[in-house]
């Protein structure tokens, strides 16, 4: 399906009609110094502010986790909001009308038909609700009560009950205008056709799936009784639910802030016994297995993820599983073991929040190496020999010297091997050969951070590349003449993309819209280097860039042609390139005289 665009126009307009500062002042409190303003990130945790906001590109973007774009990517990224929304809310906030939009074939149809069938799973979840606190649904009421849920807990989460007949809520929404085969098509009515619709829930306890926007996509219920398999039913999927995409209790993790991390168990009554207890940022998967996207999504809330399923078998073999998912998907994760079997629920209503508090979670490495021994036999050589084999595995993975250090002096401990044979084994006799970065380091260094961050530091090592972003950052406020620049003096393909599209007029705004996630964290870092205070300084540097630049690409011609000339065995061409490197000659000496950049100008 092709993505919904607004009019270039437009969006300039919007552009330029909306106050970076003012958007973002709500969320970070700004100082201003010189040209920009500076605060404490909100995408990261920091004590001394990297977060720039300037008002004369409209751009934001952080020196610590390298997050940057334009007003609307701010709003996306603080309100976790989708494109779409995040412009209309910024339209909204700035009094603009929005405009007739194109849209592909056929999505005026699809959007009426999402919105029919997210009503009508509101109003279920409404009419279930309204059901729990009946006469006839005290039962699951009391089973709620039992479970130690309080009425103000109940009704945040929305929690009902659906009755053990078999089309009370199908005839309900029918009566208010939603057909069968609406119903059908939502989950809620199950049937061969609409003529023999039936109630998919019934006699269970329910859970709205809520979404981060506030939208009802699913349900699912739990049984009280024996004859009513499986005892835990969930929607399947829908035009506008995907269990693989979302996650329990998405609509609560979006109105937290600065969370430190989001807690991932495996129970809706998990998370509602968590939630009332005080325990914040917890979440579920929707009956299934942790997907890729669920990681993706859950790392938007919060700078880690803690994985704290139930404590028994099954539940640490679902966390070994979800750590790699986690660390693929560059994620930051660690682990909360709850000790004895118990689940998340049974143990914060057993052993109380303080308890709970007092849980320290582990690194991957900790928790699979705590893991490993607790599979191994080590009373006799093979399994001792073998525990080291699986244990040098984990500690390979490990980047940090001193975290590498601890775990061998523990596995030296547990299996009776010197230091010097487990290093060995690791292959590792020195912290310096430390191999690639475990999946945890990974995923600390790409929250927030992305392609740019290499690319910066490399742009340190590299005057040549840092030369080159200095004259982009110099051309995108004005202070390099378009009239002397050329794109080719740039060996960098990302950053020629970046000066070609300012060079034909559009705004460092209108690049970071359409920008690429790789462009775009390239593109806000170049952009948030302009930092001169006087108009003077600006063009003195733009003026040394241009002759660097130059330079640069003399020199590698230069050097291009000399090897020509010395490996050329026809008299002709020899002669050609000799000719060659003394024009570039000349050219280079002529560069190099201080008032040559002044004269061109």
């Amino acid at each position: 399906m092709a993505m919904r665009r607004y009019p270039a126009g437009w969006l300039d307009e919007l552009y330029a009609k909306a106050d970076i500062v003012q958007v973002v002042s709500p969320y970070v409190q700004l100082k201003r110094n010189g040209r920009k303003y500076w605060g404490l990130c909100p995408f990261h945790h920091e004590k001394t502010p990297s977060f720039s906001v300037s008002p004369e590109l409209n751009l934001y973007y952080c020196f610590g986790c390298k997050a940057g774009g334009n007003v609307v990517q701010f709003l996306m990224e603080a309100e976790h909001l989708p494109y779409q929304e995040a412009v209309e809310r910024l339209a909204d906030q700035m009094h603009m009308p929005l405009p007739e939009m194109v849209e592909d074939p056929g999505w005026e149809e699809r959007r009426s038909r999402r919105d029919r069938l997210l009503s009508a799973n509101r109003e279920a979840a409404a009419w279930y609700h309204r059901y729990l606190w009946t006469d006839e649904g005290k039962k699951i009421l009391d089973y709620l009560y039992g479970r130690g849920l309080e009425d103000g807990i109940i009704r945040r989460f929305g929690l009902g009950a659906s009755p053990r007949d078999w089309n009370r809520l199908t005839r309900a929404l029918t009566e208010q205008g939603f057909t069968r085969e609406e119903l059908i098509s939502a989950g809620l009515s199950a049937g061969r056709d609409d003529q023999d619709a039936r109630d998919f829930f019934r006699d269970r306890a329910m859970f709205p799936i809520i979404d981060q926007f506030g939208n009802v996509l699913a349900f699912g219920g739990r049984t009280l009784e024996k004859d009513l398999p499986p005892k835990y039913l969930n929607t399947g999927d829908t035009p506008v639910f995907n269990k693989r995409k979302g996650v329990f209790a998405a609509n609560l993790l979006r109105k937290e802030r600065h969370l430190d991390r989001v807690l991932l168990v495996e129970g809706y009554m998990d998370v509602v016994t968590l939630t009332q207890a005080g325990v914040r940022g917890t979440a579920a998967t929707l009956g299934t297995s942790l997907t890729p996207e669920q990681a993706q999504l859950l790392g938007r809330f919060a700078p880690e993820v803690w994985v704290g399923y139930d404590g028994d078998e099954a539940g640490q073999h679902a966390i070994e599983k979800a750590l790699t998912i986690f660390e693929e998907a560059g994620v930051a994760v660690r682990v909360l073991y709850f000790p004895d079997g118990l689940d998340p629920d049974e143990f914060i209503r057993q052993r109380g929040i303080e308890a709970f508090d007092a849980l320290k979670p582990m690194n991957p490495a900790r928790y699979r190496l705590t893991r490993l021994l607790e599979r191994s036999d080590l009373t006799g050589d093979e399994g001792r020999i073998e525990y080291v084999k699986a244990a040098a595995e984990e500690i390979r993975r490990v980047s940090e010297p001193v975290e590498r250090e601890v775990y061998v002096r523990d596995v030296c401990a547990r299996s009776g091997f010197d230091r010097e044979t487990v290093l060995a084994q690791v292959g590792a006799a020195a912290p310096g050969r430390a191999e690639a970065p475990s999946g945890q380091t990974r995923a600390r260094s790409a929250v927030r951070s992305g392609p740019a961050a290499g690319r910066d530091s490399a742009a340190g090592r590299d005057p040549g590349r840092a030369a080159e972003r200095m004259a982009v950052s110099l051309l995108a406020v004005g202070h390099m003449p378009k009239d002397l620049f050329r794109p080719e003096d740039l060996k960098d393909e990302g950053l020629r993309r970046i000066a070609q599209k300012l060079l034909s007029g559009q705004s460092p705004a209108a690049i970071l819209e359409d920008a690429s996630v790789e462009e775009r964290d390239l593109a806000a870092s170049v952009f948030a280097e302009q930092a001169f205070q006087q108009e003077e300084d600006a063009l003195t540097v733009a003026t040394d860039c241009l002759r660097r630049l130059r330079l640069n690409r003399l020199t590698e011609e230069w050097e291009a042609a000399r090897r020509q000339a010395s490996a050329e065995t026809d008299p002709e061409k020899r002669r050609a390139a000799l000719t060659r490197v003394m024009e570039l000659n000349a050219e280079m000496t002529k560069l190099k005289q201080p008032n040559h950049m002044k004269g061109a100008e």
